[in-house]
């Protein structure tokens, strides 16, 4: 493990972005942690949570689609050689 550079690019944000399921991830955290008043925003944090959930199975279907075709470029390169 290089201490080295993992410490230039956390002092330098040359780290890389947040990924699609960290930012899931958080808004999942902030849905839970929201304390609704009333029926109406217990219900709208209920349908956020119920979207948030299927974003994540539509996540991971695309992460595996590119996982995929990945796969596929790397076997035509090679054939191309």
């Amino acid at each position: 493990m290089d201490f080295r550079r993992l410490t230039r690019e956390f002092l330098m944000g040359e780290s890389k972005a947040p990924s699609v399921a960290s930012y899931i991830q958080s808004i999942s955290e902030v849905l839970e942690a929201v304390t609704p008043n009333t029926k109406r925003d217990s219900l709208r944090i209920e349908r956020a949570k119920a979207n948030l959930k299927e974003i994540k199975r539509q996540t991971r279907r695309l992460q595996e689609r590119v996982t995929m075709l990945e796969e596929q470029v790397q076997v035509l390169e090679e054939n191309k050689e």
